[in-house]
Formats: C-alpha cells, sequence, structure tokens
C-alpha cells in the first residue's frame, strides 16, 4: 500500500531541489556570463580604454555580453534590441578548452540535479528503494552535482585570456583577469545555485528524518494513507 507521507522539511527540500536544477539550467543556457565594455556597434571590434569611454558617452552605447556557448551584440542595422543566438555551433568550437570542461561539467552537475528534482517530486510516495533511503540517495548526488558545479566555474575564469573573451573585454583581459569585463547575473545565478545544491545535500538529511520519524509510524499503524505533519 502507498502511504503519501507531507512534512514542511520534506516538500522544503523537495522545493529547494527544483528551484536549484532550474536555476543552474537557466544560467548555463543564459548568454550573460561576462559584460563587455560599453560600445556602440560601430565600434565592436575596438578593444582600447579609449573607445570603451567614447562609447560610454555615445547615445546609442550598449554592452554586449557573453556565455559559454551564445552572445548578445547590437549590429549598425538594428536599431532596437539585440542580435543573441550561439557562436558555437558545434563543442569544438567554444572560445576555449577551459570553456569546454568548464560546459561538460556543468551539463554534468546540472544532469544529476535534474534527475533528483524529477525524483523528488515522488519522495511522497515512495521513500526507499531496496531498503535504501531515497533522500540519502538523493543528497548524495546533489553533493557530487555540487562539486562538478564548483569544478565548472572554477575552470571558467581560465578561459578568459582566449581571443573570443579579450573581443569583449579588451587585451587586458586574461586567465583570472576580466579586463574591461564585469560578472554577467548568470555567473552569479550558477554560483547561488550551488551553494543551494550543498545546502540541499544537507537537508536530504532532515527530509529523510521528518518521513521516518515516529509521528509518521503511528499514522501508518492507524490505518491512514495519507499523512500530512508540520
Amino acid at each position: 500500500m502507498c502511504h503519501v507521507i507531507v512534512t514542511c522539511r520534506s516538500m522544503l527540500w523537495t522545493l529547494l531541489s527544483i528551484v536549484a536544477a532550474f536555476g543552474e539550467l537557466i544560467a548555463f543556457m543564459s548568454t550573460d556570463w561576462l559584460v563587455g565594455f560599453p560600445r556602440t556597434p560601430e565600434v565592436f571590434g575596438s578593444h582600447g580604454a579609449a573607445a570603451a569611454a567614447a562609447a560610454a558617452t555615445a547615445g546609442e552605447a550598449y554592452r554586449p555580453t557573453l556565455g559559454l556557448y551564445g552572445r548578445c551584440i547590437k549590429l549598425p542595422h538594428l536599431r532596437r534590441g539585440a542580435l543573441c543566438g550561439p557562436y558555437a555551433v558545434h563543442f569544438g568550437e567554444m572560445a576555449s578548452g577551459f570553456w569546454q570542461a568548464t560546459a561538460i561539467f556543468l551539463a554534468a552537475g546540472i544532469l544529476l540535479l535534474c534527475a533528483v528534482a524529477l525524483v523528488s517530486v515522488f519522495t511522497m510516495c515512495f521513500q526507499s528503494v531496496m531498503k535504501k533511503s531515497i533522500f540519502n540517495i538523493c543528497g548524495l548526488l546533489q553533493g557530487i552535482a555540487g562539486l562538478f558545479l564548483i569544478l565548472g566555474l572554477m575552470l571558467f575564469p581560465a578561459g578568459w585570456g582566449s581571443d573570443k573573451v579579450q573581443l569583449y573585454c579588451g587585451h587586458d583581459a586574461g586567465p583570472y583577469r576580466a579586463g574591461l569585463c564585469s560578472m554577467g547575473w548568470a555567473f552569479y545565478t550558477a554560483m547561488g545555485g550551488t551553494v543551494l545544491t550543498f545546502l540541499c545535500a544537507v537537508f536530504s538529511a532532515q527530509a529523510e528524518i521528518a518521513t521516518s520519524s515516529d509521528k509518521v509510524q503511528e499514522e501508518i499503524e492507524e490505518g491512514k494513507s495519507l499523512i500530512c505533519l508540520l
């Protein structure tokens, strides 16, 4: 008989697991990892600080953005909006080998997080598999995913010395030196998702305790199939 067990701690863990997976996925797909120096569409190829200062005072100045495999720029014939899309059609066309490694580690971490997020929805009905707690298994997978995410985020700045990044950030850009660029919201979202991933890994133990407490067992012994506890 399937017992539906809902507790505050288990539902909070499920919600946070989904948020962590969704946040990392959105960050991975975004082009806002690096924000380039201000420029106009006509001076996009300029690398110097003088060009950046001149563009900043222009009426049409904007700041292009660069992601792991995509970018957003403005072209002279586009009066409104920006042209966003992938600059790397194939994996080998990414800005640098470090970014390729970043993409691999992030993709592996996100895959694990999405799998855990999917499984977490069903923990209301199934709390164990082959006498192993699903919460503990998911917590372990989240810890592994967090390590993958950390490795990816550590390798990302190592690729700032590539020609592609220097086009957006100036010649001063180098490994772990952003030059004229600033970090975009996608990078901070990925960092926040990584921290949340480790919190979920730790909190999974609390979710397991909540669903296997004595009070839950008493409700099961009373024959209840739907158990809701604070």
